[in-house]
């Protein structure tokens, strides 16, 4: 059985063909640049090259592919169509399962990020293709970006007010979506992901600072106070935007995830805030 993962060079992606030939599986990186996955084809993947934007190449690079991981793209507003292309050449080669990863409660969610994962979520209920939905919750890593500010400043600034969020580190949800990939009875799943904590951002701050050994307290803003001061650290306007909506969504309960379905796959906990925060400032 082989198992293709597009998007190979990316954090994710990467993470997800190492768990894959951990467990013995062939696997197929897809990626744009071969050279960026060349430890990888040392490793033991097949390298194949194709962008999602290229129906040809794609048809190419799934040839012979029976499980395709479709990990969501980064060029927002093109996310749509180019998820579209992998999952109608996942239909031509005959794909028996494509797992895409999408966000909680993908269908409705209101964050900005959430919008194409709808539409994705959208194009697959109307494909032919057997598919599974991963929907992944908040990586702990997302917060590394402020990480040393906030511990040098003893200040972790937000805007989710008194919302949790439901976190596991990024190769959590890889190693869920290589189970996904390597064994049966996934298809029609919608798979809500979500770490066994669920922190507000004052807990967060005191995962933080536990894992620096310094005291950070939280500071919550107006999400367009927090739109701002992200624009000052030097955050383009747009991402800013982004990242203080996705902190109103938090507010609102949309990434504490309690299904218990990421430690069902995985059959253990979830990694800890605490332990991913520890090995970054390690």
């Amino acid at each position: 059985m082989t198992v293709a993962v597009t998007g190979a060079s990316g954090q994710l992606g990467r993470l997800v063909v190492q768990a894959l030939l951990r467990e013995g599986a062939p696997v197929v990186a897809i990626v744009r640049d071969p050279q960026k996955v060349a430890d990888l084809a040392e490793q033991g993947a097949e390298v194949r090259q194709a962008s999602y934007d290229d129906a040809d190449a794609l048809d190419r690079a799934l040839a012979g592919v029976d499980r395709v991981l479709l990990v969501s793209g980064n060029e927002f507003g093109a996310r749509v169509a180019q998820h579209a292309n992998v999952i109608r050449a996942a239909e031509r080669a005959g794909v028996e399962l494509l797992a895409y990863t999408s966000i909680p409660q993908g269908t409705e969610n209101s964050m900005i990020l959430a919008q194409e994962h709808i539409g994705t979520e959208a194009a697959l209920a109307t494909s032919t293709v057997p598919h599974a939905i991963l929907r992944n919750s908040w990586y702990w890593e997302n917060y590394l970006g402020g990480l040393a500010h906030a511990v040098e400043s003893g200040v972790l600034y937000g805007a989710a007010s008194e919302g949790r969020v439901a976190g596991a580190a990024r190769a959590d949800y890889a190693d869920a979506a290589a189970k996904v990939l390597t064994t049966d009875g996934h298809a029609g799943q919608v798979y809500e992901l979500g770490g066994d904590e669920h922190l507000t951002y004052a807990e967060l701050a005191q995962a933080i600072s536990t894992a620096a050994g310094k005291q950070v307290r939280y500071q919550d803003l107006p999400e367009a106070d927090y739109a701002a001061a992200l624009q000052q650290s030097g955050l383009d306007a747009d991402y800013a935007k982004v990242l203080a909506d996705a902190d109103t969504g938090i507010a609102k309960g949309l990434l504490d995830v309690t299904s218990g379905h990421l430690q069902k796959l995985l059959g253990r906990p979830a990694t800890s805030a605490v332990e991913v925060f520890r090995r970054a400032l390690s």
